[in-house]
């Protein structure tokens, strides 16, 4: 339980710290300042997975999930830190803005649960499938090397530790068994990191300079200022990350063999919406699902929730000890990388396995899917789509997962919905003969007849 759980903080480490990171830098934090900012992160990450997790009352998915910092997030954080004349007041006014909307998003958790109804096969398989893709890039960010402004970003050094760390996970899942298959990830960022030190590429450096001990201290930055302006970018922000959630709790439910129904989506959305809340007084951001450990959960086949909430004790435990946090800081983001698309690519895999499943041999669902998938993919082929949009629509058409969910509700309702009877069609297979379609499509007239 506890290797499994640490595999789980492994996968999802650098999307937590990755956010602080970037909002410290901007806010202009000192190195120490900005440790402690990214310990409450780890903090207030581990708190929102015990929540999700074990559950209190109606609140928590109950289902293998871990929630940390969403990065959908950090665009209208910079904003904020930008319009601010002291930028001491930034975080101050962020981490209030977070607030309002936590508490807000606790609110409306049961109504916007009840949109279960809108998620079928068709559309929970395109979303999944999507989750993959969308992260996919995450991982060859992380195979390039940590710094997208060096000169040695993309160089075969950075690429040949990813390329080493994947076939180390590959060759442990097909030629190991029982426990050692199942930490086959964890075992392959160890041994990464450990081929990466001869190369240089490994740095020790935050695990000598980390304090033993340290505490979130409650508004170490200030008490929460209320700015209208943030309240409506974060408010925006929480509907883009209860779209994902959700999509990520009915992506885990198919995988566990848990279908998540409207209370337990209601009941996940309340753990992420109050865990977000909760987050600013600890100094930490807005909490969201994390679909990475998704595909760790396709990938071992370990359905525990109890595992999860053991690395939601990990997260925990170094959010109060920042040598313990900077022990995973020393994995290289190469070596992330490689394990990255073993974990990302088994969240599409699933969402395929999904698809196989809605009835694909009808044109709507497959016009559905193509026109879906195409919409969600376009923030990853082509970034800048989007440039001539207001900032504020932007926050929600830059996640693919979200622009291709909507697709995909609105699809379903056009096609499958309104105008019933519809949806009977048969695909049609440009790579199939004409001649046998026509056949089989007799024989299915013949049979219908016979009935």
């Amino acid at each position: 339980m506890a290797t499994s759980g640490l595999q789980h903080v492994a996968a999802m480490y650098a999307g937590v710290v990755a956010p602080p990171l970037i909002v410290g830098a901007a806010v202009g934090l000192s190195p120490t300042e900005l440790t402690f900012l990214t310990g409450a992160c780890l903090f207030t990450a581990g708190l929102a997975t015990f929540l999700q997790t074990i559950g209190v009352w109606k609140i928590g998915a109950r289902l293998p999930f871990v929630n940390g910092v969403t990065f959908a997030g950090v665009a209208p954080m910079l904003a904020v830190v930008d319009s601010t004349r002291d930028k001491a007041d930034a975080l101050p006014i962020i981490f209030g803005a977070v607030i309002v909307a936590g508490v807000l998003g606790f609110l409306a958790a049961p109504f916007f649960s009840k949109a279960i109804r809108f998620f079928p096969p068709v559309v929970t398989g395109t979303v999944i499938t999507l989750i993959g893709v969308s992260l996919m890039p995450v991982a060859f960010g992380w195979a390039q090397g940590p710094d997208p402004a060096a000169q040695d970003y993309g160089s075969m050094t950075y690429l040949s530790l990813a390329g080493i760390t994947l076939v180390i996970v590959l060759l442990l899942r097909r030629f190991t068994r029982g426990f050692l298959k199942q930490v086959a990830v964890l075992v392959g960022l160890v041994l990464g990191t450990l081929v990466a030190i001869p190369f240089g590429v490994t740095d020790f450096g935050p695990v000598a300079d980390a304090d033993v001990v340290g505490f979130p201290t409650p508004f170490h930055f200030g008490a929460p200022q209320f700015a209208a302006a943030a309240i409506v970018s974060m408010c925006v922000v929480m509907v883009v990350s209860m779209t994902e959630s959700t999509a990520d709790m009915l992506a885990l439910g198919e995988i566990v063999g848990r279908p998540a129904d409207e209370r337990t989506i209601a009941a996940g959305l309340r753990a992420d919406t109050l865990g977000s809340a909760v987050s600013p007084l600890f100094n930490g951001f807005m909490c969201s699902a994390f679909a990475q450990n998704i595909g760790l959960v396709a990938m071992t086949r370990i359905r525990s929730r109890y595992v999860v909430a053991t690395g939601g004790a990990f997260l925990v435990l170094m959010g109060l000890c920042p040598m313990a946090a900077s022990l995973i800081a020393v994995v290289p983001r190469p070596v992330l990388g490689g394990a990255g698309v073993v974990l990302f690519g088994s969240v599409a895999a699933s969402g395929i396995q999904t698809l196989v499943k809605a009835g694909l041999d009808k044109d709507n669902n497959v016009l559905i899917v193509a026109v879906s998938l195409a919409v969600g993919i376009i923030p990853i082929t082509a970034p800048e789509f989007y440039h001539a949009f207001p900032e504020t629509a932007k926050i929600i058409l830059d996640s693919g997962i979200s622009t291709g969910c909507v697709a995909a509700v609105v699809l379903n309702l056009l096609f499958n919905h309104l105008g019933a009877g519809r949806d009977a069609d048969e695909v049609t297979a440009p790579m199939e003969p004409a001649g046998e379609l026509s056949e089989r499509r007799a024989a299915t007239d013949t049979s219908a007849s016979a009935h």
